[in-house]
């Protein structure tokens, strides 16, 4: 495989984007967390995914966004500690979760499902919240069942079950992200990174890209990292049912790259 510098990447892109409209190399669309802008780049750059070809290519990313679109940028997939007791699939599943919506549709009658995006700023509908503790040095990922909108119907019978299932009181073991862990994960994950925006159109059934914005972010700080948690613009996904685990995700609000990253430019 052939190495460029940044610079020559960073030129390889643009004459890419030169050329408008580009076939997304997913079959169906997904916007909320599908990838296709970011790996549909990677293909026309002729590169394996995340395989940057430049000599310290490990310290790279290339991450994709669609122009106007709200989604939240997915930075990295991190389960929570401890991590022997597989906590998605052993205990949030089964003693937090609530029916799927496809619950004996698509899936199972039994099917469970537990979808949180959670923040740190406040508490879910379901009385998730995200800490942030200092002084244990980790994310803490917290129920408060007081904190639950017991006005709406299905919350409430969902809390029912919750009671009978587990009880009301702190999760245990309780779920968390220890500082050091967090901080080569996702430290080493996104250092720096190649950021790309593109406009999207479907055209007979499928969906083409083209790329209007590259920005290239450097200098990613673990403590503006922090704080970017604490304000509530860093938030952490679950998305599980029984059936399977789509991962937990740690994502980011858009246009908010400045509160991780010391440097942050507009190539185009």
């Amino acid at each position: 495989m052939k190495l460029f510098s940044k610079e020559e990447l960073i030129d390889k892109i643009k004459t890419i984007a030169s050329k408008g409209w580009h076939k997304s190399v997913k079959q169906t669309r997904d916007i909320r967390n599908d990838g296709a802008v970011g790996n549909t780049l990677e293909v026309l750059l002729g590169i394996t995914e995340n395989n940057l070809p430049i000599p310290n290519a490990r310290e790279w990313e290339l991450k994709g966004q669609r122009a106007h679109s709200s989604s939240l940028i997915t930075l990295k997939h991190i389960e929570p500690s401890p991590t022997a007791v597989r906590i998605v699939s052993s205990i949030l599943l089964p003693l937090y979760g609530w029916p799927h919506k496809q619950a004996g549709l698509k899936y199972p009658k039994t099917e469970k499902s537990f979808r949180s995006t959670t923040s740190a700023s406040c508490f879910t509908n379901r009385g998730f919240k995200v800490v942030v503790d200092r002084t244990a040095k980790k994310l803490r990922f917290v129920f408060d069942s007081k904190m639950t909108d017991i006005a709406n119907f299905e919350i409430r019978a969902w809390l029912a079950t919750v009671e009978k299932r587990v009880g009301l009181g702190a999760i245990s073991p309780e779920p968390y992200w220890g500082f050091e862990d967090l901080k080569y994960a996702i430290g080493e994950k996104i250092k720096n990174c190649f950021y790309v925006v593109a406009e999207a159109k479907i055209k007979d059934g499928h969906e083409y890209f083209c790329y209007q914005h590259l920005f290239v972010l450097s200098g990613f700080c673990f403590e503006k990292f922090l704080c970017c948690v604490e304000s509530g613009n860093l938030l952490i996904d679950f998305d599980a049912r029984t059936g399977h685990n789509h991962g937990t995700k740690f994502r980011l609000k858009q246009d908010v790259w400045s509160e991780i990253y010391s440097d942050v430019k507009e190539i185009f």
